[in-house]
Order: structure tokens, then sequence, then C-alpha cells
């Protein structure tokens, strides 16, 4: 990989495993100082160990790289002030910050403990915000910025059957980045969001056969580039990539209104809505629809 990072200080929170992982070793191969950020836990969140961060700080090394290891639980404050401060007392700044880390509780709604939506909340759209203020707080006054890069899904526009939790944090991220993206322009510093497509530990689970999939190696290109230099005109984008596949999501916008001269009445709104605003329908109900036919006749069905 060309020297795309050379001279940069990036902290990769999600980096033991997986996606998170494959940017770390490719971030490190293009030039980059690492902070391999990760609690070790397994994919609800439970059991954690320091001993994952390390195997992938041993591995870069071994490659010639320059890597540290931070076993915080990003989920506090204090966990992503860890990270961040990880980076400054090792290579005095940090660059780029990739926020992958990421656990789940899968339940139907009416089922889903508080336990269970907190649990993913805290560690999804809260992990990214401990690290995203503290990353943030350094970048703007450093020369050269800086990059954030958050994680989500395609359910945080489409949502999820089983996973409403993730759905909701994963939806936070993207609204969480467009607000540090419109908030952070001024000092030089963008943020993005990747949504990935992958087969990874979280993945796994998933209980269709989704139509495009790809491996994590594929994801890892995508984020060494909007943490380069070369990337410095994008901020505010959520990208999707999958196997040899990238795509830009659209921005959020109205897309048809209506007026009244006087107040509202349900009357008026039955009567017209149909006719002029109409209605969009959520995508996601059509792969309702077919995990519904292939649960019938007992096939796997196709996302």
């Amino acid at each position: 990989m060309s020297a795309f990072l050379d001279g940069k200080v990036v902290a990769i929170t999600g980096a033991g495993r997986g996606i998170g992982r494959s940017i770390a070793l490719d971030a490190a191969a293009a030039g980059a100082r690492v902070v391999v950020a990760d609690y070790g836990v397994t994919t609800d969140g439970s059991e954690p160990s320091s001993d994952i961060a390390d195997s992938v700080v041993a591995e870069i090394t071994a490659a010639g790289g320059q890597a540290v290891a931070a076993a915080s639980d990003v989920g506090t404050m204090s966990g992503g002030d860890a990270v961040v401060a990880a980076a400054m007392d090792t290579w005095g700044r940090i660059d780029g910050a990739v926020c992958v880390a990421g656990i789940l509780r899968e339940r139907m709604l009416f089922n889903m403990s508080e336990d269970e939506f907190d649990a993913v909340v805290r560690v999804h759209l809260k992990g990214t915000f401990t690290v995203y203020r503290a990353a943030s707080a350094i970048m703007r006054k450093q020369e050269g910025g800086g990059s954030l890069i958050g994680f989500t899904s395609g359910v945080w526009a489409l949502g999820s059957v089983a996973q409403a939790n993730y759905a909701a944090a994963k939806g936070g991220i993207v609204s969480l980045t467009y607000s540090a993206a419109v908030g952070l322009e001024r000092y030089g510093v963008r943020a993005n969001v990747i949504a990935p497509v992958a087969r990874t530990r979280m993945s796994a689970g998933v209980p269709m056969q989704l139509a495009e999939n790809g491996d994590p190696e594929d994801i890892s290109p995508m984020a060494v580039y909007l943490l380069s230099d070369r990337a410095r005109h994008l901020t505010g984008q959520v990208y999707s990539v999958v196997g040899n596949k990238i795509a830009v999501w659209s921005q959020p916008k109205e897309v048809r209104a209506m007026y009244t001269d006087s107040r509202w009445t349900p009357e008026v709104i039955d009567e017209r809505l149909m006719s002029t605003v109409k209605f969009e329908r959520l995508p996601f109900l059509d792969m309702v629809e077919e995990m519904k036919r292939a649960a019938a006749a007992r096939e796997t069905p196709n996302g």
C-alpha cells in the first residue's frame, strides 16, 4: 500500500478483530502510527481482555510499523479519553480516529430489556462520541486538523427486524457525524461515515443471505483514503463499502410538501395527503416480506 498516511497518528477502536483489525494493519502499512484500541470483549460485550489488542500491535511491529495498544472501554468518557491519550502520550498528536467498536444484543423490540438497549447504544453511539470528543479537542488546535470516521450500517436508514437497539445507535452515529462535520469544518476537521457489509463475528448471526457481501479487507482501503490528506475535501458523507463496490448515500431532504391557508385538521389531511405528499415506502418492508415467504417455504431469504 502506498504511503497515504506517512507521518499520521491514527487511533482505531474495535481494532482487535475483523474490520477494525484490517484498518489498523492497512493504516500501518500506509505509514501511520497506530493506536490499536480494543476492549477485547465477545460480541455481546462480555469477557474483556487486552490480549487481542496486543496481538495486533505485535503484527504491526513485526511488519516494521509502529503501534501501541489501548484496552479501554470507549463506552465511558474515561475510556474514550484513554484512546486519544495513548496517541498523545506516545507520539504527541492525533490525526485520525476511526470508531469501529460495537456489540450486539439481538431481540425483538417488544422483548428487549433496558440493559439490552442501553448496552448497545453505549458501545456504538456513546463509544463514537467519547472518541470523537477527545480527538476533536486536539485536532481543532493542531496544524493539519484531522479526520473522524464513524461506522454505521444500512439499518440506520432502513430499520431492523430484531436489532432496534443497533439500528438506533447506528442512526445516531450518522447524525453525530453530520453534526461533527458542520461544527468542526472551520477547524479543518472532517467527519465521515462508512457503512460496511462484510463477513465478521457480528454479521455471522444475520438471519438472511445478503445479496452483497465481502470481507473486512474490502473495507479498510476506504478508511485509509478518508484518513488521508487526499480526502480533505470530503466531510459529512456516508459511504457504503461492500466487496468491490463503493456507494454514497443521498443526503436527507424533504421530497414533497403540501400547504393550507389555515390550521390543519385531521379531516383535511385525510382528504389531501395521498394525492399530494403521499408516502415513501420503507425498503426493508420488502425484505420482511421476502423473509416471511422464505420462512414459509423453509428457504434462506435473500437480503
